[in-house]
């Protein structure tokens, strides 16, 4: 992985590639590469580091019609030149990108290509070399292709460039995102529509173990088998300006500005004509069918399906689990008899999430999906979806689709409740309406932040985040923040656990930040940070209104009790930001981190 574009059409194909390559950059990469095709054949161009690097090194005088790019994150082999896409087969004539893992490439290596020199470290380059052997022994080029993708196990979205046919992208697709955008005189490949929205909003979804073959008057959908598939596209519904920065130094920055207006935007989506809060019937019927809901996400959407449980236990009263993605699919518990499965993604292209939905879709059990993303994998292939409406997120430290989450998560849990008749005691609209409101306070809070992140976070080389209840769960969402994207070693703790073990990293100067936002563990969790205090602790305490003592470093507006992870999560967000800026790291693309994560 992470990102794939291809171009076939009638202009220069570089610059349609490269600025293709800039809008995948939020998804985090190490090395970027494009190819480009024309009479004299193919030339590739690739570099390790930011794309930046590679528009240096990339012949302006080369024009090609058709072309392919790439950026990377590293699975296999260490991020170089060398291991950087496009790879090309040892005779020069296939050229391939690739997104996805290969799982059985070296069994494909030491059956197959035991007489190949192999140029890189990578899976990648295992496909592009099978086509060729295939070619060589009498297979055309497509049938090559389609010969080698039925060896392939694992995930993979694939576009190849043959040289001796420059008016053909040969395109495919297993587990991993992939798209076809269509124009008049062009057609483009994109594993997300933002990468070739300023060439088309026209888009045609690639379902698993599809081949595409692309040209630039038409795009000719068949199954492995070659039975040929008939496919409406549909409107990409980006408004470009979302994708930019603006006057923002980074993206991390306004997407933690726009969440009031996000909380706006999801109270309009979800309101009805009589103003009441409503979603699909079907999906209030499944909850309440279901004797038990299990919440499968991973990183961010874990911490928000982890505040999402207490709304659906405390709100609905439905039993909930709440199992990271990853583990859950090798390591299932025993399910209740009547499940239901919420998969939690901003993507909506996860590729352990996706693991978990086929095998609980295989047993027969329904699936609903929380994403940000419609029409991606986890939405088409759930039964039902719920979307963010938080517009594009760039970053990728996840800011704006986690309270979005929280936010569709509460209206799931209301609307449930009042199906089965149950009382809420207080108007969801109206608070989350005041926590709109209090969000815009703590975004104009931003100096203050920037001082609590200098005063406690300078030079620290670790920190602990603790909270009991509800704020423990945003105490973890708020370290995993810190950690992405400036390195800071930080972890989230229940406050009565620190004696059991975590209390003997405490040092002289150790950062605590510790959250005080429910009434009736407040006196607890100051309780715990007194016993870090009197180990030489530097506490930082961000308490509610309401609940506050003079030794609080700052005070978050008072919202509802339950609601409270929508706004305290805010300053823990600027903090880390504010970490990152004074440490000079790159916020909205921190290392080794990449924002879609399509590999399991």
């Amino acid at each position: 992985m992470c990102g794939i574009v291809g171009y076939i059409g009638n202009q220069d194909s570089k610059e349609i590639l490269l600025k293709g390559l800039e809008k995948l950059e939020y998804r985090g990469y190490d090395s970027a590469g494009i190819a480009v095709m024309n009479d004299n054949g193919v030339q590739v161009f690739k570099e390790k580091g930011r794309i930046a690097d590679l528009r240096n090194i990339v012949d302006e005088d080369v024009m090609a019609n058709t072309g392919i790019g790439h950026t990377r994150w590293a699975t296999h082999g260490v991020p170089s030149t060398v291991n950087a896409h496009p790879h090309q087969s040892n005779s020069g004539r296939f050229t391939l990108v690739h997104n996805g893992v290969i799982e059985n490439y070296d069994i494909l290596k030491r059956e197959y290509l035991q007489g190949v020199a192999l140029k890189s470290d990578t899976d990648t380059e295992i496909i592009v070399q099978l086509i060729d052997l295939f070619v060589n022994e009498g297979f055309t080029a497509e049938e090559a292709f389609r010969k080698t993708l039925t060896h392939l196990k694992g995930s993979y979205a694939i576009a190849l460039l043959d040289a001796e046919n420059n008016e053909t992208i040969f395109v495919a697709k297993n587990k991993s995102p992939l798209l076809v955008g269509l124009g008049e005189t062009f057609n483009v490949v994109a594993s997300d529509a933002m990468a070739m929205l300023q060439v088309t909003d026209q888009y045609v979804e690639l379902m698993d173990k599809e081949i595409v073959i692309v040209t630039k008057e038409e795009v000719k959908i068949q199954t492995l088998n070659g039975e040929e598939i008939s496919r409406d596209p549909y409107t990409a519904e980006l408004d470009a300006s979302d994708i930019e920065k603006g006057t923002y130094p980074h993206y991390m920055l306004k997407e933690i500005d726009e969440q009031p207006l996000v909380m706006r935007k999801i109270i309009q989506k979800y309101q009805g004509d009589n103003e009441e809060l409503t979603i699909d019937q079907e999906i209030v019927e499944a909850m309440n069918n279901a004797d038990r809901i299990y919440i499968i996400a991973a990183g961010t959407s874990y911490h928000a399906g982890l505040v999402g449980k207490q709304f659906i236990e405390k709100i609905a009263e439905i039993p909930v689990e709440v199992h990271i993605s990853s583990e859950f699919g090798y390591n299932m518990p025993l399910l209740s008899k009547k499940p239901l499965f919420i998969f939690i993604s901003q993507s909506g292209e996860t590729a352990d999430s996706r693991a978990v939905l086929v095998s609980v879709k295989e047993m027969g059990h329904k699936a609903l999906t929380i994403t940000n993303v419609p029409g991606s994998t986890l939405s088409r292939e759930a039964d039902y979806t719920l979307l963010l409406h938080a517009g594009p997120e760039i970053a990728v430290a996840s800011t704006k689709a986690y309270t979005a989450q929280i936010a569709v998560l509460s209206i799931l849990a209301e609307v449930t409740a009042k199906s089965r008749g149950l009382e809420l005691g207080f108007n969801l609209v109206q608070e989350l309406g005041i926590v709109a409101n209090a969000m815009e306070v703590l975004c104009d809070s931003k100096e203050e932040f920037e001082d609590i992140a200098s005063k406690f976070l300078s030079t620290t080389r670790n920190a602990f985040f603790i909270g009991r209840g509800i704020d423990f769960y945003v105490g973890l969402e708020g370290a995993l923040k810190l950690k992405e994207i400036s390195y800071i070693q930080a972890e989230g703790f229940a406050g009565g656990e620190l004696k059991h073990g975590t209390i003997a990293l405490i040092e002289n100067g150790t950062p605590i930040i510790a959250l005080a936002t429910q009434e009736s563990v407040n006196l607890s969790i100051r309780g715990n940070v007194k016993e870090v205090a009197a180990r030489g602790a530097n506490p930082c305490i961000i308490s509610m209104k309401g609940l506050e003592t003079e030794e609080d470093s700052f005070i978050i507006p008072e919202v509802n009790e339950l609601l409270t992870p929508l706004i305290s999560v805010i300053p823990l967000q600027l903090i880390s930001y504010y970490a990152a800026l004074h440490r000079e790291c790159d916020v909205d693309k921190p290392r080794n981190l990449a924002k879609s994560v399509t590999v399991e």
